[in-house]
């Protein structure tokens, strides 16, 4: 990790005693302190965006190879602003991001075979479609009732 562009006081990175970190100084706007800290999201979670990420280690027992799959996504945000004008005074900053990650499925390695088993998810398997066929099979009584009202 690199300290960010900022002048200031040197301390330590928090587990790590090696990668100084740059405490900013009182006149660093608001804005640039949110620049400064998406930026740091970005290097350190971006460097954790690979293959074992969406492929976990693989796991080996009895002779059969297990591959977890998984979708993994990752979003920032940020903003800034400045009130510039007589008797007016203001700074701005602003920022976030976010990571998902779900499985999908694995990768089942056997006798030399690969085979991709995904994990089915019952809320898409079993109760969307019995939701679509219940209201379905309502709808025609449905349409009936307010056929005789109007």
């Amino acid at each position: 990790m690199t300290a960010p562009e900022v002048s200031g006081q040197e301390v330590p990175a928090p587990g790590n005693e090696t990668a100084p970190v740059r405490l900013p100084d009182a006149d660093v706007s608001a804005a640039h302190a949110s620049v400064t800290l998406l930026e740091r999201l970005a290097d350190k979670l971006g460097g954790r965006a690979s293959v074992t990420a969406v492929y976990g280690e693989p796991i080996t027992a009895d002779g059969v190879t297990v591959i977890p799959v998984a979708k993994v996504a990752f979003g920032f945000g940020g903003g800034a602003g400045r009130e510039v004008g007589a008797a007016k005074s203001g700074d701005g900053g602003g920022g976030g991001g976010g990571a998902e990650a779900r499985p999908l499925g694995y990768i089942e390695i056997r006798d030399g075979t690969a085979t991709y088993k995904p994990i089915r998810d019952p809320w898409s398997d079993i109760v969307l479609p019995l939701a679509a066929l219940a209201i379905g099979g309502a709808m025609p009584k449905i349409l009936r009732s307010l056929r005789r009202r109007g």
